[in-house]
């Protein structure tokens, strides 16, 4: 198995979409969810996945035209197709609106967790998908390490996870709202300091002896991580 896998389903049958998610996090594999097109759509562009698991009919936008909108703003993570239409022509027309594979249903789990696998090998280059940098602070994906100026610092599993998340998005504000759909695996708000909580222990572990600062509340926004000397 691909070590780290971090995919979206993008299924509008809740049954189905639940299933998949246990599923793959029972394989190791992170799982995010959008129910429909626009959805899928947002999160597959403003977060970074080593797969795609699509279905082809979805509400507000189709499966295809979510894969082909992808494409055309050059992003080009790997996407399976998951359709009832199985013929020879349904599949051609998934590959050529930029699909990487087609799985018709019903199928068995453990091919649609092979092929995604595969996919998984088949992204990106090593270091432009497993290490992120901000200054003189390295998170590495496939380790699960995170160093500055060489040293180590030891993150707890939710630490680890909210760390990688501001890293993909250095530079740019990551509100309450992304943090929690996107670390917590919430869809609502618990009305609870859970993320003011985990960011001050994550601020202290990260800057704790080193001089510059880099993780940043942006007042009634969120937060950022930068490194203010890029500047």
């Amino acid at each position: 198995m691909v070590a780290h896998m971090k995919i979206l389903i993008i299924e509008d049958d809740i049954e189905a979409a639940a299933y998949l998610v246990k599923a793959f996090r029972e394989a190791g594999i992170v799982c995010d969810h959008a129910s429909d097109g626009d959805s899928g759509l947002f999160m597959a562009s403003e977060n970074s996945y080593d797969a795609l698991v699509v279905d082809r009919m979805l509400p507000r936008r189709d499966g295809l035209a979510v894969i082909s909108e992808l494409r055309r703003k050059n992003i080009h993570t790997p996407a399976l197709i998951l359709s009832a239409l199985g013929q020879v022509d349904d599949r051609v027309t998934g590959l050529r609106a930029g699909g990487d594979d087609y799985l018709p249903k019903p199928y068995a789990f453990n091919e649609l967790l092979a092929r995604i696998e595969v996919l998984g090998r088949r992204k990106g280059t090593p270091d432009q998908d497993t290490v992120y940098r901000v200054g003189d602070l390295e998170l590495d994906r496939l380790s699960h390490t995170v160093r500055r100026q060489g040293r180590e610092i030891p993150l707890q599993p939710r630490e680890f996870r909210l760390l990688e998340y501001l890293m993909k998005n250095a530079g740019q504000v990551v509100t309450r709202t992304m943090l929690l759909e996107n670390v917590w695996d919430y869809h609502f708000d618990p009305q609870t300091n859970v993320i003011d909580v985990h960011v001050s222990r994550l601020r202290s572990k990260i800057e704790k002896d080193f001089d510059q600062p880099l993780l940043r509340t942006v007042r009634g926004a969120g937060y950022m991580i930068k490194d203010e000397r890029s500047e």
